[in-house]
């Protein structure tokens, strides 16, 4: 015999004596039962359990081996479904980007327009939108905006367009607004008024809580620098040309005789040198007091050494004052016009006979009213200019 032989008959000689004929005994109740589990039955059993335990490891290694081979797939559908959520993502903030833009371009057009067709009656309808094609009918190339981005797709394409028109709009308008600026600059320095003074002075007086400007949509765009150096160059031209309008060149009593002027001069009750804060008018009593400039009756009644008095707040800082007088034709808070009779000459107070003392006041301070009331005629034109536009603006904020 073979060794190989040997070694198998010995390895069936073990495993038979693995299993062995046994008997159970079992009593109960003084009854003996035996049970007996044969050698062959345990074989089977046995068996039965190994080929069990090859089927499940089978299972399990299939398992295993079909992870091992699925998941590249996996992890490739993965990054698939990755993708496409950022594409999902992506598309989603264009347009909401693009909605934000459109609404904030919208916004800022139609303040331009307003501004354009209030301050100096422009039809927004007749400023040209930015040609799309050339002349050729070749189509131009993207336009390259604050705005947006140049490399959105062709529809965003529409917004740019939208806001080069804007961006040209602005430009028109900020030079129209600069150039009133420049005469109106002139028109005050002219009057002995220094310009850039009356800005901070201005400016001195606005405060508020910070609020981000933000469109409609909720976020803020950049401006364009047009539009950005607009609302400087208006708020310029606005002090100044109302500063213009508040300047009281209008002749507040209808006589030719000048008494005394603005300065140094003798008392001509002590015949000391005394400072005169204004300029004398004499007249018979009676003699109508006109109001130098529109403006507002801020007070009406007497003041030490002017008696009866009636002052006129016009605005920017401008006060007029009107003493000595014999009466009072108009009321505390009355809205008077140039020209509109608000009281009557007299001689109360300290004063050697009929006559008006005329005073103008800038920010508490009185200055010399013959440079406003000697204005000459390019300064009123300037002035009559500022008028119209200042009363146009308010009648079109009073229709709203």
């Amino acid at each position: 015999m073979s060794s190989k032989t040997t070694g198998l008959r010995q390895w069936r000689q073990r495993f038979n004596a693995l299993f062995q004929d046994h008997e159970i005994f079992v009593r109960t109740h003084g009854h003996v039962r035996f049970l007996r589990v044969s050698a062959v039955w345990q074989k089977r059993v046995a068996l039965i359990a190994g080929l069990v335990l090859l089927v499940w490891a089978g299972a399990t290694l299939a398992i295993l081996v079909n992870q091992l081979l699925t998941a590249d797939e996996r992890a490739a559908v993965a990054q698939q479904q990755a993708a496409a959520a950022a594409g999902e993502a992506r598309i989603a903030k264009y347009r909401d980007r693009v909605a934000e833009t459109a609404a904030d371009l919208e916004e800022r057009q139609a303040l331009l327009e307003s501004v354009a067709e209030t301050h100096f009656g422009i039809d927004p309808s007749a400023v040209p939108a930015a040609a799309a094609t050339k002349a050729d009918g070749e189509t131009t190339a993207p336009l390259k905006t604050s705005a947006i981005d140049p490399n959105l797709p062709p529809e965003a394409q529409i917004l740019a367009r939208l806001e080069a028109r804007q961006e040209a709009f602005s430009a028109r308008l900020l030079a129209a607004v600069r150039d009133r600026v420049t005469k109106a600059e002139t028109a005050v320095a002219a009057l002995g008024l220094n310009p850039d003074a009356l800005i901070r002075n201005a400016a001195a007086g606005r405060g508020g809580p910070f609020i981000p400007y933000r469109g409609r949509m909720g976020k803020a765009k950049a401006l364009g620098p047009n539009f950005a150096a607009l609302d400087g160059a208006l708020f310029r031209m606005e002090v100044l040309e109302r500063t213009l309008v508040a300047v009281p060149s209008g002749n507040p009593a209808d006589v030719l005789m000048m008494s005394s002027g603005f300065g140094y001069r003798s008392d001509p009750f002590t015949g000391a040198g005394a400072m005169h804060a204004g300029l004398d008018f004499r007249g018979p009593i009676g003699t109508p007091i006109l109001a130098a400039a529109p403006g507002r009756v801020s007070f009406v009644g007497t003041k030490s050494g002017y008696g009866n008095v009636v002052e006129v707040d016009h605005g920017q800082g401008i006060m007029t004052r009107y003493a000595h007088l014999s009466g009072f034709t108009a009321k505390v808070g009355t809205q008077v016009t140039a020209g509109q009779q608000i009281a009557k000459m007299g001689s109360t107070g300290r004063s050697t006979g009929s006559h008006l003392h005329f005073e103008v006041r800038l920010n508490g301070e009185a200055v010399n009213p013959r440079r406003f009331l000697e204005a000459k005629a390019d300064v009123l034109e300037v002035k009559d200019d500022a008028r119209q536009r200042v009363g146009s603006v308010a009648a079109a904020r009073g229709a709203r």
